[in-house]
């Protein structure tokens, strides 16, 4: 799985975490069950009605086809950047920047499955992909778009532990009226709220954690969350 990572406009790093090559082929045969399912079907019910392909039928062999050229337009745009195959790997479209894609974006990614799939059996797609380092094919450079996965990967990171240097000396000892669950609570909404730059839900944490330790501090809300965060693990190794 390739990370990347952006820097916004407002000089906020998000990290992304593009699908895995494999993952995203997975996708693709998944929904192509489905569209040749509903071939399938469409050609079973036409033919208990007798309606043999001909030009006389063009017109319902056209229409009835349809929903099918059209199948990952349409589910991404009303799943919010899933198809099927998508929502069975957990995977999403998404901008370069973590919001929602346009509908302009979904059109102009479809429009290109055709130089990306249509030739040597999708190995444009493919290698696009593994070169470009962000999860992106033809389709998704030209519209601004990745594929995420959205399985959750839990890392040391994601635990209470944090790196401390050896000679780091603790400046709160009342962070140990903390528990461990209360921790890992503020560690990962802390992470969320400055990937985000949420301000208010860092000054809610800071206001939290002063109402719960009774800790006297002139830091910053920021700065102190990242003290009792350290302090906290420092405490914890003892």
């Amino acid at each position: 799985m390739d990370n990347f990572q952006i820097e916004t406009a407002q000089n906020i790093t998000i990290n992304q975490n593009a699908a895995h090559i494999t993952t995203r082929i997975g996708s693709y045969l998944i929904d192509l069950l489905f569209v040749v399912g509903y071939y399938i079907i469409v050609f079973y019910v036409l033919n208990a009605l007798d309606i043999e392909p001909s030009m006389e039928y063009y017109s319902i062999y056209l229409l009835l086809g349809l929903p099918a050229f059209f199948y990952s337009l349409i589910f991404e745009v009303l799943m919010n950047g899933q198809t099927p195959g998508k929502y069975f790997n957990q995977t999403r479209v998404v901008k370069l920047d973590g919001s929602k894609p346009t509908f302009g974006a979904y059109l102009l990614r479809w429009l290109l499955r055709i130089a990306d799939f249509g030739f040597a059996s999708g190995a444009v797609a493919v290698l696009t992909i593994l070169l470009n380092g962000k999860g992106q094919r033809l389709g998704d450079i030209a519209a601004g778009t990745t594929v995420i996965s959205e399985k959750k990967r839990i890392t040391l990171k994601d635990t209470i532990a944090t790196d401390v240097e050896d000679d780091y000396n603790p400046t709160y000892s009342q962070v140990t009226l903390l528990s461990d669950s209360d921790i890992h609570t503020i560690k990962n909404l802390y992470k969320d709220a400055k990937a985000k730059g949420n301000h208010k839900v860092i000054l809610k944490l800071h206001i939290k954690i002063l109402e719960i330790t009774n800790i006297q501090t002139k830091e910053k809300p920021m700065q102190f969350i990242d003290t009792v965060i350290k302090d906290y693990h420092y405490y914890a190794q003892q």
